[in-house]
């Protein structure tokens, strides 16, 4: 395997993503609502409603505080509580939409892009092999994501310890959870989407074609998103990484089952 002809694809393909509005704007666009609203709505939350109380606060989050964070509740003032539960736990599996909407939105391109853009053919006359293709595609889509999502957890992270700041008291992000879930958990997420919406390009003729089937992996997030609020599921630092290695496992699978489909005569047929 030439690792020098999969980092020319994927340089190549991250170029051209880089140049395309729609994922610009669209990486704007999640940004903003992910990185900086959502922080700023949560610890502005008690000055939106002058009857808005500290005891309001905490009896709204009360029922979703997880037994090994009950520790909290005597620690932390019904205001702090409120933020740190929401933001610091509750709301972190959502971040994980950021790499798979991000990943999946590259990833739609892959071939059908190149399809639309009457660029396939020359790519896919080229000396790499099939393999190569397929995992120059992945690396394109896969990097782009997870830098993306760390830096907006950055963002993130600023807006979260500044805003607090008059509530907190101090600077108090990010939670161990916060900090697994990057390491081990984003990356896997998504190479998942990346993995899942490559082999499906191959398989479509339009760029949104690709994209609308893989709409369907926001729903894990959301579901992970449930199952912790609801008391199903904490993603604590070692859940984190057990959910990590699983999905890793199936990224695994999946990678596997797209080199095998993939077939480089079948594509030049359908340019």
């Amino acid at each position: 395997m030439n690792y020098r002809i999969i980092r020319a694809i994927a340089e190549k393909d991250i170029e051209d993503a880089l140049h395309n509005p729609i994922n610009i704007y669209g990486a704007l666009i999640v940004s903003f609502i992910f990185a900086i609203l959502i922080p700023l709505i949560i610890t502005n939350a008690p000055t939106f409603d002058p009857n808005f109380t500290g005891q309001e606060a905490f009896d709204e989050i009360e029922s979703l505080i997880p037994t090994t964070l009950q520790s909290l509740i005597d620690t932390l003032t019904p205001e702090a509580l409120f933020i740190v539960i929401i933001l610091g736990y509750l709301i972190a599996p959502l971040f994980l939409v950021i790499p798979l909407m991000i990943s999946c939105i590259i990833a739609s391109e892959a071939f059908v892009g190149e399809k639309e853009r009457k660029t396939l053919e020359p790519l896919l006359y080229t000396p790499a092999t099939d393999t190569e293709l397929f995992l120059g595609k992945i690396t394109a889509a896969m990097i782009p994501g997870i830098v993306f999502t760390w830096l907006n957890f950055l963002i993130f992270a600023l807006i979260v310890n500044i805003a607090g700041l008059p509530i907190m008291g101090s600077f108090w992000f990010p939670t161990m959870n916060w900090i697994v879930m990057m390491i081990f958990l984003v990356p896997v997420i998504s190479l998942l989407g990346v993995s899942v919406t490559i082999i499906i390009s191959t398989r479509v003729k339009t760029f949104m074609e690709a994209y609308q089937a893989t709409g369907i992996l926001v729903l894990l997030v959301v579901g992970l998103m449930i199952a912790q609020s609801i008391g199903l599921l904490f993603l604590s630092p070692e859940v984190t990484v057990f959910v990590s290695l699983v999905v890793l496992v199936v990224d695994a699978l999946l990678i596997k089952i797209g080199i095998k489909i993939f077939s480089r005569s079948e594509q030049i047929t359908r340019v």
